[in-house]
């Protein structure tokens, strides 16, 4: 896992918060700007998505804004449907269907594979 500061208003791209940029951290962990949970996939490689269908059902890639614009550490990682999918260190970030408010990390630890970062 990394640790990593609060960024709060490092990427605001969006008032849509499923299209939002990463805010900083809700309940110690990398949150989206609504506070919802973001997680990584051990079966990702830097740059590259490899949760798609019924994986992306139950953990909804963090997709970005049309025009929202990487920066820092935050990464935009192209999908295969054009998409492009907010990353973090080119680790692209996903919600858990499991998840249902703020702070919940329901997640993690999923199938040994799924991770918040903290």
């Amino acid at each position: 896992m990394k640790s990593f500061t609060l960024i709060a208003a490092v990427l605001a791209a969006s008032s849509s918060a499923a299209i939002a940029a990463p805010a900083g951290q809700s309940n110690g962990v990398l949150a989206d700007g609504d506070g919802m949970t973001l997680y990584i996939f051990d079966n990702d490689t830097a740059g590259t998505s490899n949760c798609y269908g019924g994986c992306a059902k139950s953990w909804p890639p963090f997709i970005a804004a049309a025009g929202a614009s990487a920066e820092g550490a935050f990464t935009l990682v192209e999908r295969k449907d054009g998409a492009m999918q907010w990353a973090l260190d080119g680790q692209p970030l996903y919600y858990w269907a499991g998840d249902r408010k703020p702070g919940d990390i329901n997640g993690d630890g999923v199938g040994g594979v799924w991770h918040v970062l903290n």
